[in-house]
């Protein structure tokens, strides 16, 4: 079992910042990958940035050049830097993990994560 708990949301206008942090505790020494996801209610969640036990990272090409993930390995902790805020990224934000030894071979940002966090809600106004 793997429980995570994310902070930092927040409101800011266009091109501001926020920083997510991601805290995670229990099983963590099984976590194979680690991500942050983001949805509207009613609609699918998708991807943002994944980081996997090797910490080989895999952005979504609207994340590259403005997020930054990066992993705490001296505490259980996850964090994505949000530079250059949009509209449009105005989501609920879910840090997620995985800890399935099966390798996985498709798209990291397509990797099924059996562990959610509640969220935290990201608003950009313009």
């Amino acid at each position: 079992q793997v429980r995570l708990v994310e902070s930092g949301g927040g409101s800011v206008q266009t091109g501001g910042t926020l920083r997510l942090s991601c805290e995670a505790s229990g099983d963590t020494y099984r976590i194979q990958s680690l991500g942050w996801f983001r949805q509207v209610p009613g609609m699918g969640r998708e991807g943002v940035a994944v980081i996997d036990r090797d910490g080989v990272i895999t952005y979504a090409p609207f994340a590259k050049g403005r997020f930054t993930i990066s992993r705490d390995n001296a505490k259980p902790f996850l964090h994505l830097q949000m530079n250059s805020l949009k509209p449009e990224d105005t989501f609920m934000y879910y840090c997620a993990a995985d800890i399935s030894p099966v390798k996985w071979d498709g798209d990291p940002l397509q990797r099924p994560h059996a562990y959610w966090g509640q969220g935290t809600q990201v608003t950009v106004s313009s």
